[in-house]
């Protein structure tokens, strides 16, 4: 779906000529030409809570299709020159880092496809047996736990907001008195959260629980103060105008991509 007629035609055509010429100059274009992929692979790029499913989500459409899907996801930094060249498909961990993308990516994310397609709960991720006995979050707003919390990327005020949800405002200054770390993004919360086994609790989204199962157990937020945040995808005007691409986000709404996304943690 990538290359018209007239391109395929055009190469069959050298190829022959080639064939039938042999000059060492166009022997050299006609392998460049044979090296060539027919299709070119979909580029998707977007933050890393979402990823693992994402990337799943990818592998079993080129297993359907036959079409190649590159995922690469983490924390902006690490994507972002890349997505510059030839990103087709943006995803967010939230409204306000679509938005922080939209703005990055000016010219190139065609903001009238921004659609959320998934949304997940805030939790609360406590040491392998939860030795110190979390329940919620009221129980982080006392008692001299540690807490850790993400302060950018797709977190941007998500603390505050399950904190002060209430309209409680003991509660908030309760479990600020008790934050100890801050992390820029939910990557550098996790390597914090591996390398200082002092900090007892980290207000996070639940996938990252499911994804680390070994090194954390979750305690959900009370109901009354849990707040969802979720995924958005948008086309850049390369990917809006490629077949591929748009197959490949419908499928990320079908039943076979649902399953990957709730296993994880995700609702429809």
């Amino acid at each position: 779906m990538r290359e018209t007629n007239i391109e395929i035609l055009s190469r069959h055509t050298l190829l022959a000529l080639c064939g039938a010429v042999g000059m060492v100059t166009l022997t050299g274009a006609c392998t460049t030409l044979a090296a060539e992929p027919t299709a070119d692979a979909i580029h998707v790029y977007g933050p890393g809570g979402p990823g693992p499913a994402m990337k799943s989500a990818a592998e079993l459409f080129e297993q359907r299709t036959g079409t190649r899907v590159t995922v690469m996801s983490g924390p902006l930094p690490k994507w972002k020159d890349a997505a510059r060249l030839d990103a087709d498909l943006v995803f967010s961990g939230s409204e306000n880092m679509m938005t922080e993308l939209s703005t990055v990516f000016e010219g190139q994310i065609d903001a009238s496809t921004v659609e959320p397609l998934y949304i997940r709960p805030s939790t609360i991720l406590v040491r392998p047996g939860n030795p110190k006995a979390v329940t919620g979050i009221r129980s982080l707003a006392s008692g001299g736990r540690r807490v850790m919390v993400v302060a950018g990327a797709g977190q941007i005020g998500m603390w505050e907001d399950v904190a002060a949800r209430s309209g409680e405002r003991e509660l908030l200054a309760g479990f600020r008195a008790n934050i100890v770390a801050f992390a820029d993004n939910s990557g550098a919360a996790l390597e914090r959260w591996k390398s200082d086994p002092t900090i007892d609790a980290w207000l996070i989204w639940n996938h990252w629980q499911i994804a680390n199962p070994e090194i954390a157990d979750q305690v959900p937020v009370e109901s009354d103060l849990t707040i969802w945040r979720p995924m958005d995808i948008a086309f850049t005007y390369k990917g809006k105008g490629d077949a591929d691409t748009r197959a490949f986000a419908r499928f990320l709404t079908s039943s076979e991509a649902r399953a990957i996304f709730e296993s994880q943690g995700w609702k429809r």
